[in-house]
């Protein structure tokens, strides 16, 4: 067991037990196969702001929209080219729904 069952941060080991660093619970090790560590693919889930009720949900700035003068947008991130390359940030006018990137 890799995770602490009582508060699910990582263990470390130590002495043939399997410590947890922030609660304190401690489990032997009976096995080479409980200090095994398996690979796992962790996939992020892309939220695309179509809806304005998701939009509602989204931190706001103060900037001003290009269609309407408004100065409150909503604001999110995205990664659109290589990892290597600064993240996109898309604003969304409270006012009138227009939709705009900002370029480094």
């Amino acid at each position: 067991m890799l995770f602490c069952p009582k508060c699910n941060n990582l263990m470390i080991s130590s002495g043939g037990q399997m410590k947890c660093r922030r609660c304190g619970y401690v489990q032997a090790i009976e096995s080479e196969e409980d200090m095994k560590i398996t690979a796992t693919r962790i996939e992020k889930e892309i939220t695309i702001v179509d809806d304005e009720e998701k939009a509602q949900t989204l931190p706001t700035t103060n900037v001003l929209c290009p269609e309407c003068g408004n100065t409150l947008a909503f604001w999110w991130l995205r990664q659109l080219r290589s990892a290597d390359e600064s993240e996109v940030r898309f604003f969304r006018c409270t006012k009138c729904g227009h939709t705009w990137r900002e370029y480094d």
